[in-house]
């Protein structure tokens, strides 16, 4: 595996291998990596001649200075786990070499509502920074596909808006949600987690599965009551639970309206915020 931290370095290495047609795959991450983020590595190897992983915590979409501050960087244990899946190339640009002075990246797109609902209420500003810093990122390493994981589903269909605005011919890829033996979704908020509060959050993926069977008997305002009524428990402090549709991300109010329809909530457990989706209908 080599490593990059100038994106001069990394455009030259990576010129020679498009100029023989060797495809590039892209893996963006903010690093404290787990398996989600391997299975990302592992798709787009098998589906590219060159993988390359970023990593870099991006401090413009944390509007929580001390989530920011909290975040877990496990910067030695990422390396050996990049190059146990083989990944080729890792990029670890420092803040100035994202966002040098005197290079405008900000970006002058509409998500519309797609960043209003869910995140994006409880969030203010984190789409506008994600999105800045995925288009940031897309430049430096100029990839054939962008490989994102299914947790951050609202994340994922607004990198799809941005790139469709940006009229862009990159293939975004969206991989499958790696949970743990109990369930949660994988996440590196995880290792914050009390043990107490790690055996409790299986409670989460429970009721999303349950959501799922309830499909054909309620409705989605009442499997959203139930749901909350279900995520209320000691500990945890539930901040929505929205059944949308997966395109627009418009809640929904019958199952027939659509046929893609998502589950999507929001959980605090404890003091980490976690996040975990379902496909219901597809």
């Amino acid at each position: 595996m080599i490593l990059f931290k100038k994106e001069y370095q990394l455009q030259n290495y990576l010129t020679s291998l498009k100029s023989d047609k060797k495809s590039i795959g892209f893996v963006p991450t903010m690093g404290a990596l787990h398996d989600g983020h391997l299975s990302l590595i592992r798709k787009a190897k098998e589906e590219n001649d060159c993988v390359v992983c970023s990593i870099f915590v991006n401090p413009t979409q944390f509007n929580n200075a001390t989530d920011l501050e909290k975040y877990p960087r496990t910067a030695a244990k990422d390396i050996e786990l990049l190059t146990s899946v083989g990944t080729d190339v890792l990029l670890m640009p420092p803040v100035e070499e994202v966002y040098p002075k005197g290079l405008d990246t900000t970006l002058e797109l509409d998500f519309g509502e797609l960043a209003n609902v869910m995140e994006g209420e409880f969030r203010p500003g984190h789409f506008d920074g994600m999105a800045q810093v995925v288009n940031r990122l897309v430049n430096m390493v100029q990839p054939h596909s962008l490989y994102m994981g299914q947790k951050d589903f609202q994340q994922i269909t607004i990198v799809r808006s941005m790139l469709t605005q940006l009229e862009s011919k990159i293939k975004l890829v969206m991989c499958p949600i790696k949970r743990e033996e109990n369930g949660l979704a994988m996440s590196s908020r995880n290792v914050r987690l009390t043990p107490e509060n790690r055996n409790l959050a299986v409670k989460i993926s429970q009721t999303l599965t349950t959501a799922k069977k309830l499909v054909d008997k309620k409705t989605p305002k009442e499997v959203k009551e139930w749901a909350m009524q279900e995520l209320g428990i000691p500990e945890f402090k539930p901040e929505y639970f929205e059944i949308v549709d997966g395109i627009s991300l418009q809640s929904i109010d019958d199952f027939s309206e659509t046929n893609f329809a998502v589950a999507c909530t929001a959980v605090w457990a404890g003091e980490v915020r976690l996040i975990d989706n379902m496909v219901l209908k597809s």
